[in-house]
């Protein structure tokens, strides 16, 4: 995909949070973008770099900033998705013309709780999701809505569309032979790959 379909999310990684994960990501690939997350296919690679060039090879991006906190007392908080928004933002404004035209989408599971943590952003647009992946996927779409400006599916379609495939998705990963821990720590690619061929397929039978 080009640069001027790839979205990339900066989001938690936890157990917690995948329900939400996979409801945005299923929501992306299905209005034909390319979501990109930060995984590391080198173990040479420097983490920061490969972000770097993740944030620099993408107009669009999501930033989940709803993990601002410990979870556990004497636990520091987590401020990896703050610090690659940073990232972002200097980005869109240092970067390239191409990197001017960068559009971001920042979540959190409260409305306004983002200014405890973060003051600076006052004033930016910033969607809430209450932890729940239908609300992530509404924002998203909405989001994706405005940035194309041309009819795409409903909210309550594309969410529709993504528990069928979550159905669908078990007995696919059991004729395939997937173990829970294959389904678990599957690379994003290739969760990638079966929403794409699930959809295929489906509007082929159609």
């Amino acid at each position: 995909m080009s640069f001027h379909k790839n979205i990339f999310i900066n989001c938690p990684f936890d157990k917690e949070y995948k329900p939400i994960l996979n409801s945005i990501f299923f929501c992306i690939t299905y209005l034909d973008f390319s979501p990109i997350l930060s995984e590391t296919y080198n173990s040479a690679d420097s983490r920061i770099e490969n972000i770097l060039n993740l944030l620099s090879s993408s107009k669009y991006s999501i930033h989940d900033l709803s993990r601002m906190e410990s979870s556990k007392k004497n636990e520091l908080a987590r401020f990896n998705m703050p610090f690659e928004l940073g990232l972002d933002i200097g980005c869109k404004k240092f970067g390239s013309d191409n990197h001017n035209s960068k559009s971001l989408l920042i979540l959190d599971k409260e409305k306004y709780r983002y200014k405890r943590s973060i003051s600076d952003l006052s004033g930016n647009d910033i969607g809430y999701h209450d932890n729940s992946p239908e609300k992530a996927l509404r924002q998203v779409r909405n989001w994706i809505y405005r940035i194309e400006e041309t009819p795409i599916p409903s909210p309550n379609k594309i969410w529709r569309l993504y528990n069928e495939f979550m159905g669908d998705f078990y007995e696919i990963a059991e004729s395939d032979e997937l173990s829970q821990e294959d389904k678990e720590e599957m690379p994003w690619d290739e969760f990638k790959y079966y929403i794409i061929n699930w959809v295929e397929g489906r509007e082929n039978f159609e």
